[in-house]
C-alpha cells in the first residue's frame, strides 16, 4: 500500500453494551488491529451508541400499552453517543469517537447489521461512505421499514461477512447486493489459552442465549452424571475467567442460537474441549467430528445422551489435534489482519 495513502478514518458503530457481547468483541478487535497495522494515514475509532432515556421510557410505555409499531428498530433521533464507554468484559485499547460528526472526505463508517437502517439518516443523506458488517444473518431485519433497509444495503460500498451462512442470508434477503459481499474473519488469541492446563472432569456451558434449554439439560443430567464429574456455568465473568474455565474443562455445551458464527464454541474447541450442542446454523462450517458433535436445536434428550456417551472418551486423538490446529489457523490474528488489509484497500481504491 502506498505511503501516500489518503487520510482515512474507519469508524465502527457499536452499542454501549452492558453485558458480554461477541459482536462488540469482534468490532473492538478489528478497530484495534487497524490501528496497529501502522498503515500511513489509516486510523480507526469506535462510536458507541445508546438510546436516550426519554426514548427508553417511550418504548417501555408502548410495549406496556401496545401502542404503535414497537418493533421498528432504533431511529436516529432516539440515540445518543456514549463518549467514554469501554467494555469491562475483555481488555481493549480502542479509540472512542465522541460525536456524530462525519467528514465525507476522511471518514468511512461501518454499521453492524442490527443498525444498518441508521445509515439512511447518519450517512446516505450526508453522502458519507459506509459499509455494513453482517455479524449475524438472522438479525438482518433491523427494522420493519423495508424501504429504509433496502436503501441502506443498496447504498453500502460493501457488506462484510464472517461466515458462509451469513453470506447466504445476505444473498437471500438482498439479492441485488450479492456482489457486494466481502468475506472477512474473526480471531481467537491463542496466547490467552493455557494449553498446558491440567484438565479436570469438568463440563462447562453458557446459559445466556437459551436458558430454558440449558436448564432442562441440567435437570436430566442431575441423577445420571457420575460423582467424579462436575458442571460449571460460565456467566457474567470477564474474558480472562472464561478462558480459565475453558482451559480446565473437557466438555463444552453449546446453547448457541441463530448465530452468524458463535465465538464460545470456537474458543472452547481451541482450549481442548469436546464441543456438544447446537451449531447456531452459522457454526455448521466448523462443526465436524471428533471435536464437534451436533445436536438438533431443541432435542434435549439427544443432548443429554451425547454428553453421557462422551464421558468415557478421554482420548485426544491425532484427528482431534489436527482439527484443532486447523481451527487455530482459520481463526488466527494474522488471517484477520490480512483480511482487514484487503478491506482497507477496497475502501481506498474502490
Amino acid at each position: 500500500m502506498s505511503s501516500k495513502t489518503k487520510k482515512i478514518n474507519i469508524i465502527y458503530l457499536c452499542t454501549a453494551e452492558k453485558g458480554p457481547s461477541g459482536g462488540a468483541k469482534i468490532v473492538y478487535d478489528h478497530s484495534n488491529h487497524i490501528n496497529r497495522l501502522n498503515i500511513s494515514n489509516v486510523t480507526s475509532e469506535v462510536l458507541h451508541i445508546q438510546k436516550k432515556k426519554i426514548s427508553k421510557w417511550n418504548t417501555s410505555l408502548k410495549k406496556r400499552f401496545k401502542i404503535g409499531n414497537i418493533y421498528s428498530g432504533w431511529s436516529a433521533k432516539d440515540i445518543t453517543v456514549n463518549k467514554s464507554f469501554k467494555s469491562k468484559w475483555f481488555k481493549n485499547n480502542i479509540n472512542n469517537k465522541k460525536n456524530f460528526l462525519f467528514d465525507k472526505k476522511v471518514d468511512f463508517v461501518i454499521f453492524p447489521e442490527i443498525f444498518a437502517h441508521l445509515a439512511k439518516d447518519l450517512c446516505i443523506d450526508k453522502k458519507i461512505p459506509y459499509a455494513i458488517f453482517a455479524l449475524n444473518g438472522y438479525t438482518l431485519k433491523s427494522t420493519n421499514n423495508y424501504k429504509n433497509l433496502d436503501d441502506s444495503y443498496k447504498n453500502a460500498k460493501f457488506i462484510l461477512s464472517v461466515s458462509k451462512n451469513i453470506s447466504l442470508c445476505v444473498k437471500l434477503a438482498f439479492p441485488d447486493c450479492s456482489n457486494k459481499i466481502l468475506l472477512t474473519s474473526l480471531s481467537v488469541d491463542a496466547e490467552k489459552i493455557n494449553f498446558k492446563a491440567k484438565k479436570n472432569n469438568l463440563i462447562t456451558y453458557m446459559p445466556r442465549k437459551l436458558s430454558q434449554h440449558s436448564d432442562l439439560v441440567m435437570f436430566f443430567l442431575r441423577k445420571n452424571l457420575p460423582n467424579s464429574w462436575k458442571i460449571k456455568k460460565i456467566h457474567n465473568v470477564n474474558e480472562k475467567k472464561v478462558f480459565y474455565y475453558l482451559s480446565k474443562s473437557k466438555i463444552f455445551l453449546s446453547f448457541t442460537h441463530f448465530e452468524g458464527l458463535g465465538m464460545p464454541p470456537i474458543e472452547a474447541a481451541l482450549a481442548g474441549n469436546k464441543v456438544i450442542g447446537y451449531t447456531g446454523e452459522g457454526g455448521k462450517e466448523i462443526w465436524h467430528k471428533p471435536i464437534f458433535t451436533e445436536v438438533p436445536n431443541g432435542d434435549i434428550l439427544k443432548f443429554v445422551d451425547e454428553i453421557l456417551k462422551s464421558l468415557s472418551d478421554n482420548k485426544v486423538s491425532l484427528d482431534f489435534k489436527l482439527q484443532r490446529k486447523k481451527i487455530i489457523d482459520n481463526f488466527s490474528i494474522n488471517k484477520e489482519k490480512k483480511n482487514l488489509i484487503k478491506m482497507i484497500k477496497k475502501i481506498i481504491y474502490n
